[in-house]
């Protein structure tokens, strides 16, 4: 087995006492002391902090490097500008299936900087790489990086604190200087809270990341692991690779097709993609919400009926914001939008109602 991968930041969380477990090759921080609910609870009403190094880092460039990854990447570059980035998904050529969902940094027509996730880094970069024309590289470069998310209503106060850019755009980014080195400042997260992921070289992420928890002690901030990221990630409905989308779920299953630029001549599984949502799906993502005290996790059926299985729950946890059972799950599209269904639950058919994400409020657009 092997070796996992350790954050930049690891010797921090282990001064904190943080619960560490392995997730897409890392040994990440799934938990503090302080516990999910509280954690979830500071992004919701003040501030938390996430160490997501583990995420990816690439780097595309070279003459057109953005023309390139726009004939690849589902999303349409030409939507926005430099200093912008894109929510955008790699999909396999021959059947559509979602190969990673990712987020494209474009800084101009020839760089462009990806985020994808942990455990799909080496095959997105691969699959770029093999198709590069000549004069565009596609480099990983996820040793090189940290990447820090301050999520919720006072994250501006913090990074304001430590002189770094806020109140820019949603999906914008800016570059600032800290400590001897460039980082990265983009206002977007996987919360639906307003707040900001810095990307930093690894030279200074562990002085950034005890700078933020100092400039944050005065609102709340609790450092979050990702128990919380994923309790407030399944409130908004955002999908989570190899749960609600994977080789075997298109974007047009996941209801996901504002992330593709329908309009453009080329990218991977354009034709099978088109043809799916002319077509439409024979299945498609939904949200559940307990009518009772059930949970639900992946993996556990869904029913029509008792005798009429519909499939299975695809993401699952308990709300700390609603205080119930709430989830995602593929269900067949001949099924009803707010259908009654049955979830089963450690042999217990426990009653949820389909319905349609957020479960919660977004504030992550506010200005």
């Amino acid at each position: 087995m092997a070796e996992l991968l350790q954050s930049p930041l690891a010797d921090r969380h282990h001064a904190l006492g943080a619960k560490l477990a392995e997730f897409g090759g890392w040994e990440m921080p799934l938990e503090y002391p302080s516990g999910v609910v509280k954690e979830h609870t500071a992004v919701r009403e003040s501030v938390g902090v996430f160490d997501v190094s583990h995420l990816g880092k690439a780097v595309v460039e070279g003459p057109g490097a953005a023309a390139y990854v726009n004939r690849t990447l589902t999303n349409d570059l030409g939507r926005i500008g430099p200093g912008q980035a894109q929510y955008t998904l790699c999909c396999d050529e021959a059947t559509g299936g979602v190969v990673d969902d990712l987020i494209a940094y474009l800084y101009d027509e020839d760089r462009v900087f990806l985020i994808p996730n942990a455990a799909n880094t080496a095959e997105v970069v691969r699959r770029l790489a093999a198709g590069a024309p000549d004069g565009v590289t596609v480099t990983d470069r996820h040793r090189d990086f940290a990447v820090l998310a301050v999520q919720g209503t006072r994250s501006d106060e913090v990074l304001d604190a430590l002189g770094l850019p806020t109140g820019h755009d949603y999906m914008s980014f800016a570059e600032a200087p800290y400590d001897g080195e460039t980082v990265v400042v983009c206002r977007t997260g996987y919360t639906g809270e307003r707040g900001y992921e810095l990307v930093a070289p690894v030279a200074v992420a562990g002085a950034l990341w005890d700078a933020i928890l100092a400039a944050g002690e005065q609102y709340g901030i609790l450092p979050c692991g990702l128990g919380a990221r994923d309790t407030l990630r399944t409130e908004m409905g955002y999908p989570l690779h190899g749960q609600d989308i994977s080789l075997d779920v298109t974007p047009v299953q996941a209801r996901l097709g504002w992330a593709v630029g329908w309009g453009k001549d080329a990218f991977w599984g354009r034709d099978v993609l088109v043809a799916e949502r002319e077509e439409g799906p024979a299945r498609v993502l939904r949200g559940l919400v307990a009518t009772g005290r059930g949970i639900p996790r992946p993996h556990m059926s869904v029913s029509l009926t008792p005798d009429v299985l519909l499939g299975e729950v695809t993401s699952g946890t308990f709300s700390p914001t609603l205080r119930k059972g709430i989830g995602l799950a593929l269900v067949p599209s001949f099924v009803a939008a707010d259908a009654e269904v049955g979830v089963d639950i450690r042999g217990r058919r426990e009653i949820f109602q389909l319905t349609k994400p957020p479960f919660v409020d977004p504030s992550v657009r506010e200005s």
